[in-house]
């Protein structure tokens, strides 16, 4: 149970930023046609995949290093979260997407918050929390995308998650950097 509500909770952590480009794809969606909702799924589920493989490896990589050192890496979550902060008056726009490769292409350059905090969580947990981790972020990719079909149909949600977000998304990185150290230490 415990390992189902830490991978939910690093998911939600490290996905609102694409909760938000999700809403706006899918308003996209229904505004002009493209992209069309199955390749915004399709390309969340690609991108999230990629992200996910890659943090295996890198945590399989990191299996050298000695797990009291490992911790450390909560610090990478954490630093995003204080640069996130820092930046927080600086909104971005999300960027546009098309198609399937594009909606992936996002999700990946979007996830470099991802791959920091999985991969350290994916090292200190071991193999088999581990897939029962990448299992329930699959089944939470469809959650995201649901929520950013119905959010997308709400106009005021948008509104308050682009002025807030911003703030939420590093201070939830500095959350989950703080839990990683403390794990270990």
């Amino acid at each position: 149970m415990e390992t189902l509500l830490t991978a939910a909770g690093v998911f939600v952590g490290t996905n609102v930023d694409d909760l938000i480009v999700l809403t706006v794809l899918l308003l996209s969606a229904r505004a002009n046609g493209a992209p069309k909702r199955w390749q915004i799924w399709a390309g969340q589920y690609s991108g999230i995949g990629v992200l996910v493989g890659v943090s295996a490896l890198a945590a399989l990589g990191l299996t050298i290093i000695p797990d009291r050192w490992v911790g450390l890496l909560g610090l990478v979550p954490i630093a995003l979260g204080v640069r996130g902060l820092l930046k927080a008056r600086d909104e971005q726009p999300p960027a546009v997407a098309t198609g399937m490769l594009s909606v992936a292409g996002v999700t990946i350059a979007n996830g470099a918050d991802n791959i920091a905090v999985y991969t350290p969580l994916f090292r200190t947990i071991g193999l088999w929390p581990s897939v029962l981790t990448a299992a329930v972020f699959a089944a939470l990719v469809a959650v995201w995308c649901l929520a950013g079909s119905w959010l997308g149909s709400h106009k005021k949600v948008i509104a308050v998650a682009r002025r807030y977000g911003h703030w939420i998304v590093p201070a939830v990185f500095i959350a989950i950097g703080a839990v990683i150290l403390t794990e270990v230490f």
